[in-house]
């Protein structure tokens, strides 16, 4: 298919895939909440400067700004040959200065093309720059543990990979060149208007000189009110997220009350920041805006240069060349105004851009010393916590209470079928995904086919796991390509042949353009059951000798449950596989039952030892057995009102 060399290119490692489906989905059994970014690593190793993170595209930025002084300096050297046109005019020579004109003309259309030119090389740097950013974090992201994503948070990360990369863009393509000319102008005017006229200089610096003093007060505390402006931002954007993707909740609950009375103390809090900062620098800004306009400097020259010319003390060439100067010069001025502002703009985005590549990464080893013998897993006194991966203050070990997992040792032989069962909380899913490696154990061991997890390569690692999420997500492609993810050269029979054998070709080709019908954005357009269906034929197509399911028919309906279910058979044909099961009722059967509570394996065994066992996994079934006979009553046998409260149908 057309989309195949697409999906290649982003899928960058099944490793990553798998990461960025994880972190959507949250985690049953993790942390409930995520703590603001970290600023550890900022502080550690000093504040960063934008120019560090520009390291790939200097040579271009140089160049775009060495144009832009290059048309700076034509651009005065215009004004001083229209200076020169104009003192011969003065003499009455009876000439017209013909070549003092050419060379203002060439000067400006010199100057024209190196301008154009510096932007061009300066937009094609942030363009190049915003691209290699972008796939660095992308990539850096897929190597950082699920514990250090879910602490920072959508908001803020979506604000690093969307507004930060931006805002170094900008930088990049408009300022770098505006910083060039806004240099070399006023240096290059000062030292033509001491050569033109001594006195007229130093008038034309004062009140520049004033109105430099002024923005410094203006921008005083500057870095520290874009910091809290940012910070606002994020918490803005963080309430949007969750008053839009809670909407459902909203509408049948607290119709907005709660949720939006925090997006509006978001925006409140917005608001004092800009208020604030507004009050600190308004006036001081608006003062160094009319000092540093060309006007009050031309009036000043215009005074002092006819007090002069009146008293036979100034040439009308210099004086006018000196006006011609002094103009130029204030314009040049005006972006500097600016540039600052920008630059710290840039210099934070830079500081939490860095923030983020500097996240811890998993170990990864070189090489594999050994290849897994066979499909079979083994959890080896393997203790876990959360709190202990995304790092604490002083890095002292948490407590024992605090970890989801504690001294979990198991088995899982190769080709047979594990359930992992408990309450809610109890590990469950922790365990599921300690197995590909999302978070590394913090004591023991997770092996497979006799070799540590974090022994393993990535790639190999990730070869020899196969996943079917609770929450199946879907990239707002085709359905055939959403198929494809993770084995790109497939062809169109092996999708094909993976769909029907997930019971989804059916359904697909009713859809508009079969295969090649556009899912949405995760999904939208197919229903909970399909998207479910479409993840298996994922898995089937990938076909990895350990399959791990979290609850793949939680949220299915009856209809779609035995078409799962039926899919679920052929991709678990061989393979070892491991359940997360809340349906005690779909894993009677199986080879192995582990009973988890409170973070600890209690129970493992067979369905019918341990349903007579009269422990956890016994008080367990008999709750499942009970929702089963569970209905509601409406009316009695002679049509009366029965009681509304839900009872036990014996």
């Amino acid at each position: 298919m057309s989309a195949r060399p697409r999906v290649a290119a982003r899928w960058v490692s099944v490793s990553g895939m798998i990461s960025r489906v994880a972190t959507r989905q949250g985690n049953t059994d993790g942390p409930t909440s995520a703590a603001a970014p970290p600023t550890r690593a900022r502080a550690q190793r000093g504040e960063p400067h934008a120019w560090q993170i520009m390291q790939p595209v200097r040579g271009q930025i140089r160049l775009a700004m060495c144009l832009a002084a290059t048309a700076a300096l034509l651009n005065l050297g215009s004004l001083l040959a229209l200076a020169l046109a104009v003192r011969q005019l003065a003499e009455a020579s009876g000439r017209w200065p013909v070549a003092p004109l050419l060379a203002a003309a060439a000067c400006l259309v010199g100057g024209y093309g190196m301008r154009l030119s510096g932007f061009n090389q300066s937009h094609a740097a942030a363009f190049r720059l915003e691209a290699l950013l972008r796939q660095q974090l992308a990539q850096h992201l897929t190597r950082v543990p699920l514990g250090e994503i879910q602490r920072w948070g959508a908001a803020a990360l979506s604000k690093v990979l969307q507004d930060d990369v931006k805002a170094l863009h900008v930088f990049v393509a408009d300022s770098t060149p505006l910083y060039a000319r806004a240099f070399v102008m006023p240096v290059c005017t000062g030292l033509a208007l001491l050569w033109l006229d001594w006195r007229l200089a130093l008038t034309t610096a004062a009140p520049l000189a004033l109105g430099f003093g002024v923005l410094a007060l203006a921008m005083r505390g500057g870095a520290e009110m874009g910091r809290r402006y940012n910070q606002a931002r994020e918490q803005v954007s963080a309430a949007v997220i969750e008053f839009v993707q809670a909407m459902p909740v909203v509408r049948s609950f607290d119709t907005g009350q709660s949720t939006f009375g925090r997006y509006r103390q978001a925006l409140d809090g917005y608001l004092d920041v800009l208020t604030r900062w507004y009050r600190q620098a308004g006036f001081s800004a608006r003062v160094s805006f009319a000092v540093l306009n060309p006007l009050p400097t031309l009036l000043v020259l215009l005074w002092l240069g006819g007090w002069l010319l009146l008293r036979g003390q100034l040439a009308f060439g210099i004086w006018v060349g000196a006006l011609l100067l002094s103009a130029g010069m204030a314009e040049a001025m005006m972006p500097m105004m600016m540039l600052r502002q920008m630059v710290e703009k840039a210099q934070l985005s830079a500081a939490r851009i860095q923030d983020v590549l500097a996240l811890p990464v998993q170990p990864v080893p070189a090489a594999c010393a050994s290849v897994p013998a066979d499909a079979g897993v083994v959890f080896d006194n393997v203790s876990f916590g959360y709190a202990q991966q995304t790092g604490s203050a002083d890095g002292a070990d948490e407590p024992p209470q605090e970890r989801a997992l504690s001294g979990v040792s198991f088995r899982v032989e190769p080709g047979t079928v594990t359930a992992l069962v408990g309450p809610s909380g109890a590990g469950k899913t922790t365990v599921a995904r300690l197995i590909p490696r999302f978070w590394d154990v913090l004591e023991g061991q997770v092996s497979i086919g006799g070799v540590d997890v974090r022994a393993l390569p990535t790639e190999m690692l990730m070869a020899q796991v196969g996943f079917v999420f609770q929450d199946t997500f879907l990239f707002a492609d085709t359905v055939a390509d959403n198929i494809r993810l993770g084995v790109p050269d497939a062809d169109m029979r092996a999708v094909i042949e993976a769909a029907t054998a997930a019971q989804a070709h059916a359904f697909i080709q009713a859809l508009p353009k079969d295969y090649d019908t556009p899912v949405g954005e995760r999904g939208a357009a197919l229903s909970g059951g399909q998207r479910q269906r479409i993840a298996v034929a994922r898995a089937i197509l990938q076909n990895r000798p350990i399959l791990v399911l979290d609850e793949p028919t939680a949220f299915a309906d009856p209809e779609n449950e035995l078409a799962l279910l039926t899919a679920l058979a052929a991709l678990m044909r061989g393979k070892t596989v491991i359940i997360v099961a809340h349906r005690l009722a779909t894993v009677r059967d199986v080879d192995q039952i582990l009973v988890f509570e409170r973070g600890r394996l209690v129970e493992s065994g067979q369905h019918a030892a341990l349903a007579a066992g009269g422990g956890v996994y016994a008080r367990l079934w008999e709750h499942h057995a009970q929702a089963r006979r569970w209905a509601l009553r409406g009316t009695d046998a002679a049509g009366q009102p029965a009681d509304r409260a839900p009872q036990v149908v014996p």
